[in-house]
């Protein structure tokens, strides 16, 4: 099994507190742009599809497929997986895996969004095999 290396605290700001309050109840929400109709990922106000800031928060059920992958084992004091997961949303999230053998990990595999703990306690995202 995998140890999450100790995850960096979010830079919070009036435009994605919503997203780390979703965090802390262990949802996943994204942007999604009433102009274009698109999601997107990491959630700003203004849509980077269309430049509209005519955008809502939606819930994601977090759950994707990995898309590509890379593990870090020299140089750091703890291995750790990032990798891009594409969302049944269509979107694309960079991110760490967590809870699985960094040998067995493959492009295409499900994964689902699960919450751990950051440096200074607040919650963020990360993704598991399913």
């Amino acid at each position: 099994m995998s140890q999450v290396h100790r995850l960096p605290s979010p830079n919070i700001n009036p435009e994605n507190k919503a997203f780390w309050d979703a965090a802390e109840d262990n949802r996943f929400i994204l942007k999604f742009c009433n102009s274009c109709k698109e999601p997107h990922y990491y959630p700003r106000t203004i849509c980077p599809h269309c430049g509209s800031n005519d955008t809502t928060w939606v819930e994601s059920k977090g759950l994707g497929e990995i898309y590509s992958y890379t593990v870090m084992r020299r140089g750091v004091e703890v291995p750790f997986a990032m990798a891009y997961v594409r969302l049944n949303e269509g979107i694309s999230v960079l991110t760490h895996l967590t809870n699985c053998d960094f040998d067995a990990i493959r492009i295409g595999q499900k994964v689902k969004v699960v919450f751990e703990e950051t440096q200074d306690g607040a919650k963020t995202h990360l993704f598991e095999p399913i």
